[in-house]
């Protein structure tokens, strides 16, 4: 038996390994340079480089030089890297709730005042995506293109 056809699956072959995950916090915090990026996240400078030539490759972001003697680069999110923002807030709202013990290393706050506490909602109701509220579309469909 064939494992399902699965988005998820597909994601994870990109973002799906602790690394990368990291150093995408690191870009989308404003850490950009690899130096940064191997500090911020503990990374070794080999596997980190594996991992930023992956999410590169994937189109998840782009590699820039900033400095020709010497070389070095920085590594900026592209639309698809900038999409997987609410997948991060989500994700570090989780291990807020359920992992991290004692005060939260970080905290965001909304442009309203208030801490933000992210959640999915339906974009054609507005009304919150909880397990209850969802069922199986009966027929796959494509989802539609991001906006530009």
């Amino acid at each position: 038996m064939a494992p399902r056809t699965c988005s998820i699956a597909n994601a994870l072959e990109v973002v799906g390994e602790r690394w990368s995950l990291l150093a995408l916090r690191e870009v989308f915090l404003g850490s950009t340079r690899f130096d940064q990026i191997a500090a911020n996240t503990g990374a070794s400078r080999d596997v980190l480089t594996v991992r930023l030539k992956k999410l590169v490759a994937s189109g998840v972001l782009e590699k820039h030089q900033y400095s020709e003697h010497p070389p070095r680069h920085e590594y900026l999110l592209t639309d698809t890297g900038r999409a997987l923002h609410n997948v991060m807030l989500v994700l570090k709202e989780w291990g807020d709730t359920y992992v991290t013990e004692g005060p939260l290393p970080l905290v965001w706050e909304h442009s309203c005042g208030a801490v933000l506490e992210p959640r999915v909602v339906c974009a054609a109701c507005g009304e919150e995506a909880t397990l209850e509220s969802l069922t199986r579309a009966a027929e796959p469909t494509r989802a539609p293109e991001p906006a530009p």
